[in-house]
């Protein structure tokens, strides 16, 4: 599974700004269980020197599909895969699962970089 996602220069380095991007369609595998776990990857972060090139986030997260990992496991291995593609300013991903035996699950993990 490829860990580093491709970057393009930050055309506005000086400057604080957010973006957001979803992935309605994140698919993994219950490592428990073998079926299937849908749900939402919500990546919010303030770029420093690169921002994500969205082609590449898709190929990284779309090759989650036949992996085994947990939800925790997922959101926390994005946010530090994507943090060392493109070690921005702050970061948050979630992930909203659909639901699985009446129950859904919601994970956030965050990072912020040190001051420069």
């Amino acid at each position: 599974m490829p860990s580093a996602v491709e970057t393009f220069p930050n055309q506005f380095p000086d400057r604080e700004y957010e973006i957001e991007i979803a992935c309605p369609e994140f698919t993994a595998v219950c490592p428990k269980t073998g079926q299937p776990d849908f749900g939402t990857i919500l990546i919010t972060y303030v770029p420093a020197e690169t921002c994500l090139e969205l082609k590449s986030l898709k190929l990284y997260l779309f090759a989650f599909r036949d992996r085994g990992i947990f939800y925790e496991h997922s959101v926390n291995t994005i946010l530090d895969d994507l943090v060392a593609s493109c070690r921005p300013r702050r970061m948050k991903v979630v992930g909203q699962f659909n639901p699985r035996g009446g129950m859904t699950s919601k994970i956030t993990a965050t990072m912020e970089a040190a001051a420069r």
